[in-house]
Protein backbone atom coordinates (compact mmCIF):
# COMPACT_ATOMS: atom_id res chain seq x y z
CA UNK A 1 0.00 0.00 0.00
CA UNK A 2 1.16 3.49 -0.63
CA UNK A 3 1.13 6.45 1.41
CA UNK A 4 -0.25 9.96 -0.43
CA UNK A 5 -0.71 13.29 0.73
CA UNK A 6 -2.37 16.17 -0.20
CA UNK A 7 -2.95 19.59 1.17
CA UNK A 8 -6.42 20.57 1.08
CA UNK A 9 -8.68 24.03 2.45
CA UNK A 10 -9.60 24.04 5.97
CA UNK A 11 -13.34 24.47 4.49
CA UNK A 12 -12.62 21.13 2.48
CA UNK A 13 -11.05 19.71 5.66
CA UNK A 14 -14.15 20.23 7.63
CA UNK A 15 -16.86 19.34 4.91
CA UNK A 16 -14.45 16.23 4.80
CA UNK A 17 -14.44 15.24 8.60
CA UNK A 18 -18.38 15.77 9.06
CA UNK A 19 -19.39 13.74 5.61
CA UNK A 20 -17.24 10.70 7.18
CA UNK A 21 -18.22 11.03 10.84
CA UNK A 22 -21.99 11.08 9.33
CA UNK A 23 -21.63 7.58 7.41
CA UNK A 24 -19.82 6.66 10.55
CA UNK A 25 -16.73 6.49 8.87
CA UNK A 26 -12.82 7.35 9.13
CA UNK A 27 -11.71 9.96 6.96
CA UNK A 28 -9.41 7.75 5.24
CA UNK A 29 -12.19 4.93 4.20
CA UNK A 30 -14.01 8.03 2.70
CA UNK A 31 -10.96 9.53 0.70
CA UNK A 32 -10.52 5.93 -0.72
CA UNK A 33 -13.99 5.35 -1.37
CA UNK A 34 -14.17 8.48 -3.32
CA UNK A 35 -11.38 8.23 -5.52
CA UNK A 36 -12.30 4.41 -6.44
CA UNK A 37 -15.19 6.02 -7.72
CA UNK A 38 -13.40 8.31 -9.60
CA UNK A 39 -10.97 5.50 -11.09
CA UNK A 40 -14.08 2.97 -11.14
CA UNK A 41 -17.09 4.11 -12.41
CA UNK A 42 -19.89 1.85 -11.75
CA UNK A 43 -21.10 2.12 -15.20
CA UNK A 44 -22.66 -0.75 -17.66
CA UNK A 45 -21.13 -1.33 -21.27
CA UNK A 46 -24.69 -1.26 -23.32
CA UNK A 47 -22.32 -3.77 -25.94
CA UNK A 48 -21.16 -6.23 -23.74
CA UNK A 49 -21.97 -9.22 -24.94
CA UNK A 50 -23.22 -10.48 -21.70
CA UNK A 51 -26.12 -8.06 -21.65
CA UNK A 52 -26.99 -8.32 -25.43
CA UNK A 53 -26.79 -12.47 -25.94
CA UNK A 54 -30.66 -13.22 -24.82
CA UNK A 55 -33.57 -11.92 -23.29
CA UNK A 56 -33.12 -11.02 -19.82
CA UNK A 57 -37.20 -10.59 -19.41
CA UNK A 58 -39.96 -12.17 -21.72
CA UNK A 59 -43.18 -11.36 -21.72
CA UNK A 60 -45.34 -14.16 -21.90
CA UNK A 61 -46.54 -16.01 -19.11
CA UNK A 62 -48.39 -14.66 -15.68
CA UNK A 63 -46.56 -12.84 -13.54
CA UNK A 64 -45.02 -13.74 -10.63
CA UNK A 65 -44.36 -11.79 -6.81
CA UNK A 66 -40.61 -13.30 -6.73
CA UNK A 67 -39.86 -11.36 -3.64
CA UNK A 68 -42.83 -12.54 -2.46
CA UNK A 69 -42.70 -16.08 -3.51
CA UNK A 70 -39.43 -16.98 -3.62
CA UNK A 71 -39.27 -20.21 -1.19
CA UNK A 72 -42.31 -21.85 -3.16
CA UNK A 73 -40.29 -21.22 -6.38
CA UNK A 74 -37.15 -22.18 -5.65
CA UNK A 75 -38.69 -25.32 -3.25
CA UNK A 76 -42.04 -26.06 -4.49
CA UNK A 77 -45.53 -25.50 -2.98
CA UNK A 78 -45.49 -24.74 0.77
CA UNK A 79 -47.03 -27.70 3.10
Amino acid sequence: MKLIQTRIPEAEYDLLRRKAKAEGITMQEWIRGAIRSRLLPDEVDSDDPLFRAFPLVRGKGPKVDVAERHDELLYGPLR
